[in-house]
């Protein structure tokens, strides 16, 4: 498997560790890497994956976890073995995750997902950390100001900015990248670009997330030098994919 997309650099010693450039691993080297590391869920019960029984509905996958630690897990997918990946690297954020599912189900009184739980399932399989310690950048990208943002401001967010995929299905996606591959962000304005801080701003900005709307749509591709392609400013006139906002001039 090629893991050489720039999504996955924070994983880098996970992908080494679990060998996933040889494979799938099996649920018994998840679990020895979980339990290396000392992985817990909210309620600090140690994380294990295991063999799921069949299909299972999304509350009950997320009451799962949150009950007993236990994370249903097929080791013959890419999807939920990177759903692992994450839950390895970034295990307070995957927790508050769950727990904010948690507490969102139990406020629902129908059977039918509601607005926080959309967005808390957009950011796990779709989300990205838009880290920045200029404030100025992050506002560009709600404003679908993509050419201003990615080339005439190219070097500030090369310096200034770091971008961090946390949602399984993107990263997935990641094993064979295409222009149009698009994430969803949780936008995190910071003092420091280092991932731990990056974490802990995550795990609080949680807080304050109630709609898929407040998770400004990011075509990843367009980030400089995660394509090769995008050295050329040509590269971010395609309004397919670098779409104005909507309302906005076209």
């Amino acid at each position: 498997m090629n893991f050489d997309h720039p999504a996955f650099a924070p994983y880098r010693e996970l992908i080494d560790a679990l060998e996933l450039t040889r494979g799938l691993p099996d649920l018994a080297a998840l679990n020895a890497r979980a339990a290396a590391l000392g992985t817990r869920q909210a309620r600090g019960l140690p994380l294990v994956f295991v063999a799921p029984a069949g299909p299972m509905p999304a509350r009950d996958y997320e009451m799962q976890i949150l009950h007993s630690g236990q994370v249903p897990s097929r080791a013959d997918t890419w999807h939920d073995v990177l759903n692992a990946l994450v839950w390895l690297r970034f295990p307070r954020f995957k927790a508050a995750l769950n727990a904010a599912h948690g507490n969102a189900i139990a406020r629902e009184t129908q059977s039918l997902r509601g607005r926080r739980r959309d967005a808390l399932t957009v950011l796990d399989e779709s989300g990205v950390w838009v880290i920045s310690r200029d404030p100025a950048l992050p506002e560009m990208l709600r404003a679908h100001a993509w050419q201003p943002l990615f080339w005439d401001a190219r070097a500030r967010v090369e310096n200034e900015m770091r971008f961090v995929v946390v949602g399984h299905a993107l990263l997935e996606k990641a094993l064979a990248p295409y222009p149009s591959m698009t994430g969803k962000c949780l936008p995190l304005n910071a003092d420091s670009l280092e991932l731990g801080a990056a974490e802990t701003l995550a795990v609080t900005a949680l807080e304050d997330i109630d709609s898929p709307r407040q998770l400004p749509p990011l075509p990843v591709q367009g980030i400089p030098g995660w394509d090769a392609a995008n050295a050329d400013a040509a590269y971010y006139a395609d309004r397919d994919i670098f779409r104005p906002l909507r309302g906005a001039d076209s």
